[in-house]
């Protein structure tokens, strides 16, 4: 193995370092043209990270612990898999299915930016014995809000809560960050309420309806009131 001077983005950011939009989203093209390398050479990597991410003294980033990975053009389909990565990292089909996907690499390397970014997760972070609960992804300029509105479109889609919603390759992801603010990605389209908790959204249904149910209740109660004062003020 080589060596070489500098560190990872985590232990940047565990040191305090400061990441501004611009270095990241430099840092976003670098890391997806090493991630668009490894796919073209059918390698999965499977935990991409903050902490797997090298950042040389001579300004090379550099994608590290290849440990896990694997190509799936030489895996047999009996091969065994397991769930492997970090979770706070892992796409949410992750949690159901572990068959490796190249666009998982995508997925975490969206959490990697928005980590860069916030030092948090859309999703908040997600320890090893959670089953997570996904609803909507956090906008990162609730963090930052001099964060750039097209580039947090392309985080959110990067991190979208379904894969079809998500960016397909490296490429697609890259040519996002390239382009910047010349050529805006939209976000994905929130889902509405019923989508995201139909529990909650039928909770509020059932309350507007009652009071509105109260309401017609106590209308006619209140005019038969007036009424009754205004006979007895005419007597």
């Amino acid at each position: 193995m080589t060596w070489h001077a500098g560190a990872t983005l985590q232990a940047r950011l565990d040191a305090g370092q400061h990441f501004p939009a611009g270095e990241v989203v430099r840092l976003g093209i670098a890391l997806l043209k090493g991630i668009a390398t490894l796919h073209r050479l059918d390698i999965t990597h499977r935990d991409i990270k903050t902490d797997n991410i090298h950042l040389g003294q001579d300004g090379i980033l550099r994608v590290l612990d290849l440990g896990v990975a694997i190509s799936l053009g030489e895996r047999k389909a009996d091969d065994p898999i397991g769930a492997v990565g970090t979770p706070s990292y892992m796409a949410p089909e992750l949690f159901e299915n572990p068959e490796p996907q190249t666009g998982y690499d995508l997925y975490a390397a969206g959490v990697t930016l928005y980590h860069l970014l916030t030092r948090k997760y859309p999703y908040g972070e997600i320890e090893p014995f959670q089953t997570p609960k996904f609803g909507e992804a956090t906008r990162p300029t609730r963090w930052r809000p001099e964060i750039p509105g097209w580039l947090e479109n392309i985080l959110l889609k990067a991190v979208a809560k379904e894969a079809k919603d998500r960016f397909e390759t490296a490429e697609e992801f890259l040519l996002a960050l390239e382009r910047g603010a010349r050529r805006p990605v939209s976000a994905p389209r929130r889902q509405a309420l019923i989508e995201r908790n139909p529990v909650v959204f039928w909770k509020v249904i059932a309350a507007v309806s009652l009071l509105v149910n109260l309401g017609l209740m106590l209308k006619p109660a209140s005019l038969q009131r007036r009424q009754e004062r205004h006979f007895s003020r005419v007597d």
